[in-house]
């Protein structure tokens, strides 16, 4: 009996790699397919480094679109397909870690059914939530002019400057670490959190959320500066992303980080 649910279990990993392998590649190929906002991601991708010093000639002569809750649920789904495509390799390590804990458990009486695939559930549902937010801010901040409606990237040099420098100094805040120290020790994290279950699989993937949430924020917030569709942007901080959470000195690569960023935000203010 034992065996054979050892052996069940054993087969749902390689069908939870392939899920989760199937919905980074469709959120990827949705952004760069524009995500169903009109947006051209090659065009975007094709922005200066300092893209505020094209001022608002981007919107010159075109009217401000008016938003509608069909328009903020796109919104909400073109920032979620972004996140699942910058954060899922790098959360990849727990939960196949997870997947993997889940298996002996199986083989030793406790619940599994789908416990894997829920704390993954769990996870990606945090970073809706957190979709949900930069949309209404990118709401705000079309609106106000301070981005550019069309392209999505930063119109003024202070809002460029202010975004580095809060994602500069952040890297150095008492909170970045704890968060990114939970995400960088997956056996360390669930022998702390683990819950048996279903139920308690997806309030593991809420918490690993929250935490990695709290570890990249700020990170995600420079999405405005350098252009919200622009492919290599988002490419260049999911590399960020995934050094800081995998590499052996992602913590103090962080840190070199943060002062690199403070330097373009002073040089944003100057340029």
């Amino acid at each position: 009996m034992i065996e054979g649910i050892e052996g069940l279990a054993r087969n749902r990993q390689p069908v939870l790699l392939l899920s989760l392998a199937a919905i980074f590649a469709a959120a990827l190929a949705w952004v760069i397919g524009g995500a169903g906002m009109g947006m051209d991601t090659w065009d975007m991708t094709r922005m200066a480094l300092f893209p505020h010093s094209l001022g608002g000639e981007v919107d010159a002569g075109l009217a401000m679109p008016g938003w509608s809750l069909g328009h903020l649920g796109l919104a909400t789904l073109m920032w979620w397909a972004m996140m699942i495509g910058m954060m899922l390799p790098s959360a990849l390590p727990m939960i196949l870690l997870h997947a993997r804990v889940s298996v002996r458990g199986a083989s030793r009486g406790h619940p599994m059914q789908a416990a894997p695939g829920c704390f993954a559930a769990g996870y990606l549902t945090v970073w809706l939530g957190f979709s949900l937010v930069a949309a209404l801010l990118q709401f705000g901040l079309v609106q106000g002019r301070f981005i550019s409606g069309m392209m999505l990237w930063s119109n003024s040099r202070w809002l460029s400057a202010a975004l580095l420098a809060l994602a500069a100094v952040y890297q150095f805040s008492a909170l970045k670490h704890r968060c990114l120290a939970e995400c960088r020790a997956p056996a360390e994290f669930l022998a702390r959190h683990w819950r048996n279950g279903a139920g308690g699989a997806f309030v593991m993937g809420l918490r690993h959320g929250a935490f990695c949430t709290g570890c990249c924020w700020a990170l995600m917030l420079l999405l405005f500066v350098g252009g919200v569709m622009n492919l290599l942007w988002i490419a260049a901080l999911a590399a960020i992303v995934l050094v800081e959470k995998l590499a052996p000195s992602g913590a103090l690569l962080g840190r070199i980080g943060g002062v690199l960023l403070l330097t373009w935000a002073g040089a944003t203010l100057v340029v």
